[in-house]
């Protein structure tokens, strides 16, 4: 033990945690970042947003794949884990589904680019993709299921298609600022409802 009264591995785990902290915020500056520019945007834009310098983003992610597929997964795990917190929190299931919508949506505008980005890596494409797949897909299909449970939507749509219908909606919306898909997938999650 020293003099603060932690052992000897206390301050490399302080340590980590901060790594992963300061991870996390350039992860969420990003994503910010590539909402409202695209991942093409300068890295100087992701450093101002996060409060640090440049070579903080680099020290991090190498490159700019590394920084597109980090935020993409980092999105990816957001989105899952806060589908069983919306079911728990929201005031009925499909509230907490067309909550989540919300949040997928601004996801699915956040990768606009990522194909561009990995044009040359179709393999790491390809996993990211089966990843988004293991970690979406059941949440969708259990906020689904959950509202049809509770009577509130039709129980003939599966989690895959809406997501995909979901996904669908969303494409053009970073190349037309007249085009509001998130209004568009409010209607769709609007539509699910059975008439009462």
């Amino acid at each position: 033990m020293n003099d603060s009264g932690q052992g000897p591995g206390s301050s490399a785990k302080s340590k980590r945690k901060d790594v992963r902290r300061n991870q996390q915020t350039l992860l969420d500056a990003a994503a910010a970042v590539f909402v409202n520019s695209g991942v093409d945007a300068p890295v100087r834009d992701i450093a101002a947003e996060a409060g640090v310098g440049v070579a903080t983003v680099y020290r991090h992610f190498p490159t700019r794949a590394d920084l597109v597929i980090a935020v993409y997964r980092h999105q990816v795990d957001a989105c899952a884990e806060a589908g069983p917190a919306l079911l728990a929190s929201s005031p009925t299931p499909h509230a907490a589904l067309g909550r989540w919508a919300d949040l997928f949506v601004d996801f699915l505008v956040t990768k606009h680019g990522l194909a561009a980005a990995m044009q040359n890596d179709s393999i790491g494409f390809e996993t990211l993709h089966a990843y988004f797949l293991d970690r979406l897909l059941p949440v969708c299909t259990q906020l689904l299921d959950a509202a049809a449970a509770s009577g509130e939507v039709h129980s003939d749509l599966d989690g895959y298609q809406l997501m995909r219908g979901i996904g669908n909606l969303c494409i053009g919306a970073d190349s037309d600022p007249r085009y509001d898909a998130r209004q568009l997938v409010a209607l769709l999650v609007a539509g699910l409802r059975q008439p009462r």
